[in-house]
């Protein structure tokens, strides 16, 4: 055990290195550096990652043929012409549902990688070592490994062409596998110090790099789905050879100006000439989370402009209060400016992954907190809504407000699911929440900036030294924050804490939303027990000292319920309020205001989820100004899951329920209605629930 952690310190110390070469001003800090701390908020739902949504993942990859196509590939590539390539069930078509099945193998294998610098767990690294076999047999000889078509190179997946790269920016998806294998590949290497995936990844790339450029006798394409970009940059991060980063650079370079031109790929027109969000939210998500990346890489200023652009579109016009971006369904998109609609808001959950890669590269760019704000908000609205607290179903969309039939997600029904036939959310939900702890921390020359608030224990380099944090908190159902030095070799340096911009009275850093109350939230800071004060650096409070083993920070943040309105532009808010409480949103669900719920300690359930003799949520009249009551350790029995208990904390409210008397006339009653945050919903079945409440007639929905 101590040879693994050695190894991996060691892993976590040249990958520091290496991203202090990166290019960015400021340096994220690894995941290998972090440690959350268990039966924390965090700590659970990494937890419920590694015990029920990584074995989930892996027995999906069986179950589902994932591992079979690799295995089938590496028959061929041992058998080549045998005579089962003209048999039926050597038909790509009859048992490959998509041509991108293999990154189900990758992401799961990037998931199981994190969890395994906090749980070491050599019964997890050896069935990781095996299924590479299985990955690494499946690979030609001059590194090409893409299952849809080495399984039956004459008949392959209909999605791929009958040539390599020939369908690439439609649906053949060969990029895109390569991006999230090399991920996968990085992560491996940096939790287990093997270079066993890590090779593998290296002569797909190399293969790539030969094949696909602007030269004589290359493909001139660029992915249909991007991510190889953003995975080819962190290839050139982790080996410095500058090849990776030329072929990122050249995917979105050519962007544009190549044969396919559109809008739902971000290919209509060149990266430099797009202004804002548009076309398939996760293609585009991952996409400008590339361009952050080799703006950084190559100092390219006309990149770092248009990305400066895009994010500032993104946050005004187009980003929902849970943080979730795709308004609509047709082509899991974004909208046009303002359409933020409710009820039919797709916001994929994977759409949530990449708005928190693009918002901590623009942190690494310019080290402003707001971006941070933003990864916050999206973290705790919209990316754990896509899972169950249990870690076991998903949602692939995550609208703001549910009937309890809409059709909200891939597999049309109306409530979580287990598994998706495309299964892209609920493998990357594999590999991202495990990467949590990545995303705690940031560092720049003597500077050392607490972004997030999580239980945890940190050996962080600052200027090259080692520096060791212990951070308790129970954020964010409170705002006490306590920051121990255990170990300081950097001696003098700055701890730069982020203050929220929910507490400095900014929802978003726009005017997209707006705080509606007269609330000032207020924070206190202390060493040992003595205030700090002083002005805030870019949504920071530096605190200059020589630390020393022991010095504690306290970190107190007011925590009042806070009611947000959306622009006039946003047509589908007008007359409408939302609640939030910290960086939490929160939401109305038929569950809780069941007839005599409210104010009860024991839920009250109906058949089917609905409201019989309850609140009806579309028809709820809040106050302009309502008066809150907190409800701390609220229990919310997962009936759609592992049957637990789990505990949140609830806000009650006085409101009006308004309704049509059969003679025509508009009642009201005066009603108490319950809040839980949203990513707590759906739990106990389908049923109305909205995010969004009227605080005037014209606000009510139909």
């Amino acid at each position: 055990m101590k040879k693994f952690f050695s190894l991996v310190c060691l892993v976590a110390i040249s990958w520091g290195a290496a991203m202090a070469q990166s290019g960015y001003p400021f340096t994220q800090v690894p995941f290998t550096a972090v440690k959350i701390t268990p039966n924390t908020f965090w700590g659970d739902r990494i937890q419920a990652a590694r015990e029920v949504t990584i074995p989930l993942a892996f027995s999906k990859c069986e179950s589902e043929h994932r591992y079979k196509n690799f295995e089938m590939a590496a028959y061929t590539l041992q058998h080549p012409g045998h005579p089962g390539l003209q048999t039926p069930e050597w038909d790509v078509a009859k048992f490959m549902g998509f041509s991108f099945d293999d990154t189900d193998v990758y992401k799961t294998i990037e998931g199981a990688s994190y969890v395994l610098q906090t749980y070491p767990d050599a019964k997890l690294k050896a069935y990781i070592d095996s299924v590479l076999d299985v990955v690494g047999a499946a690979q030609e000889p001059d590194g090409y490994l893409y299952t849809a078509r080495t399984i039956n190179p004459k008949h392959p997946h209909q999605w791929s062409g009958k040539q390599r790269w020939e369908v690439e920016e439609v649906l053949s998806h060969e990029l895109y596998n390569l991006g999230h294998m090399v991920d996968a590949a990085c992560a491996h290497y940096q939790a287990t110090g093997s270079k066993k995936f890590l090779d593998i990844a290296r002569r797909y790339a190399d293969c790539v790099i030969k094949e696909v450029g602007p030269n004589p006798g290359q493909a001139c394409v660029v992915p249909g789905h991007q991510i190889a970009e953003m995975a080819l940059a962190r290839l050139y991060v982790l080996t410095g050879e500058k090849k990776y980063l030329d072929e990122a650079k050249f995917l979105l370079d050519y962007r544009g100006k190549t044969k396919i031109h559109d809008i739902y790929s971000q290919s209509d027109k060149p990266i430099l000439e797009q202004t804002e969000a548009w076309g398939h939210a996760v293609r585009a998500g991952y996409m400008y989370a590339s361009i952050a990346d080799v703006a950084a890489l190559t100092g390219d200023s006309d990149y770092i402009k248009t990305i400066d652009t895009i994010y500032e579109n993104i946050v005004s016009r187009k980003y929902y209060l849970t943080g979730g971006v795709g308004a609509r369904h047709r082509g899991e998109a974004f909208g046009e400016d303002f359409e933020l609609p409710n009820l039919t808001a797709y916001n994929e959950t994977c759409a949530a992954i990449s708005m928190v890669y693009l918002f901590e590269r623009m942190f690494l760019l310019h080290g402003d907190a707001k971006y941070i704000d933003c990864l916050e908000r999206t973290l705790y609205n919209g990316v754990i809504s896509g899972m169950s607290v249990d870690g076991g179903k998903f949602f692939y969309p995550n609208p703001l407000s549910s009937d309890g039939e809409y059709t909200f997600n891939a597999d049309r029904t109306k409530t979580r699911q287990p598994w998706f036939g495309c299964a892209c959310c609920p493998s990357n939900l594999c590999r991202f929440i495990p990467s949590m702890p990545g995303y705690v921390y940031g560092v720049r020359d003597n500077n050392l900036y607490v972004n997030l608030f999580a239980s945890n224990t940190a050996t962080i380099l600052v200027n090259g030294k080692n520096v060791t944090l212990e951070e308790t908190t129970q954020y964010p159902w409170d705002g006490d924050i306590a920051i121990k030095v255990v170990q300081n070799k950097a001696k003098q340096f700055n701890m730069m804490i982020r203050i929220p911009g929910w507490v400095q009275n900014q929802v978003v850093p726009s005017n997209l939303y707006s705080y509606s109350d007269d609330i000032l939230c207020g924070y206190d800071v202390s060493v040992n027990g003595q205030p700090v004060t002083g002005e805030l650096q870019n949504g920071y409070l530096a605190i200059n000292r020589n630390w020393k083993k022991g010095d504690i920070i306290r970190i107190h943040f007011d925590m009042p319920v806070r009611t947000v309105i959306a622009s006039p532009r946003v047509a589908d808010d007008r007359g409408r309020i939302a609640v939030e409480r910290g960086p939490l949103v929160y939401c109305a669900e038929w569950a809780d205001n069941t007839e005599g719920n409210v104010g009860q300690s024991q839920i009250v359930y109906c058949a089917d989820g609905e409201n019989v003799k309850g609140i009806n949520t579309h028809h709820l009249l809040l106050a302009s100004q309502p008066q809150f009551q907190v409800q701390e350790d609220y229990g919310i029995r997962n009936t759609e899951g592992d049957g637990r208990t789990f505990y949140v904390t609830a806000i009650n409210a006085r409101a009006q329920e308004a309704s049509i008397t059969p003679d025509g006339r508009l009642e009201a009653r005066d009603v108490i209605v319950r809040l839980i945050p949203y990513y707590a919903w759906n739990h106990r079945g389908a049923g109305k629930m909205d995010v969004w409440l009227a605080r005037s007639l014209s606000g009510l929905e139909d």
